[in-house]
């Protein structure tokens, strides 16, 4: 008798006990995004032949040999980015002159939820749009800005 009513009242604690107290709770992060990502696009407008193959593209890695980029995102919330720096300068009648200077490497938090992925401290963008298993930035910026940088987790 004396075990039951033990038992009784801890289960009557227990479902008196409410665990909200009031304050909605953040949201795990969206850990679909953990991996090594590799930039697949650079897209620019109007497109440019700087490879002078003949063929304007509007993607600068068509264009150029010397621009990569490698996204890491972490279980531990960080990030890393390596990813080619662009020296772009106008020359006319919509040609612009884009060299590869260097690398830029920072590193920072991030969190994600079902659409987004948030970077602390990157100095080439706040976020990323998920988009059919891709990370996009979406500037729209005609040259000498970036319409959109693209990228594909490395299988």
């Amino acid at each position: 008798m004396k075990k039951s009513l033990v038992i009784a009242c801890c289960f009557i604690i227990f479902l008196g006990c409410n665990l909200d107290d009031g304050t909605e709770g953040v949201a795990p992060p969206n850990f679909d995004v953990l991996g090594l990502w590799d930039l697949t696009e650079v897209n620019v407008n109007p497109p440019q032949d700087l490879n002078e193959d003949g063929t304007a593209s509007t993607n600068l890695l068509n264009e150029l040999d010397c621009l990569s980029g490698e996204l890491l995102i972490n279980g531990d919330l960080q990030w890393s980015l390596d990813q080619t720096e662009l020296l772009i300068t106008v020359i006319t009648n919509d040609q612009f002159g884009i060299l590869c200077n260097g690398t830029n490497s920072s590193v920072g938090l991030w969190f994600s939820d079902e659409n987004e992925v948030t970077f602390e401290d990157n100095p080439l963008f706040s976020s990323l749009q998920i988009e059919n298993n891709q990370l996009v930035f979406n500037s729209g910026e005609d040259l000498p800005g970036i319409q959109s940088f693209v990228y594909v987790l490395r299988q």
